[in-house]
């Protein structure tokens, strides 16, 4: 069973920073992508970052240039390193493993950590 734990989130003022870190289990996560995703009220959830099993990343244009997504396979451990925070950043963060499972993919989500951004 895939479980994910998300932790590091809070209030921050703006320009501020915050580490977000995500705790996997239950997979071979080494060959799993993993992403991290936020949905702010009133919103959809949208990607943030994202990093396939051979560390190649991939960020959404909002966020390229503050934040850093990470990954330590030895502790089955995901990271998000986030920067200058703004308020537009305010959001609930999930953190998402992609997985084959055959025949398909399967996507599998944390609980959810809240991140807030005063101005």
């Amino acid at each position: 069973q895939v479980q994910l734990v998300e932790s590091g989130g809070g209030l921050v003022q703006t320009g501020g920073s915050l580490r977000l870190s995500c705790a996997a289990s239950g997979s071979i996560f080494s060959l799993d992508a993993m992403g991290w995703y936020r949905q702010a009220p009133g919103k959809q959830r949208e990607m943030v970052a994202s990093i396939t099993s051979r560390g190649f990343t991939t960020y959404a244009d909002s966020v390229k240039g503050r934040f850093t997504i990470s990954r330590d396979n030895a502790k089955n451990m995901v990271y998000l390193q986030m920067n200058n925070l703004k308020p537009e950043d305010t959001a609930v963060y999930y953190c998402n493993e992609r997985l084959f499972e055959y025949p398909k993919m399967n996507n599998y989500w944390g609980q959810g950590t809240q991140v807030t951004v005063s101005s």
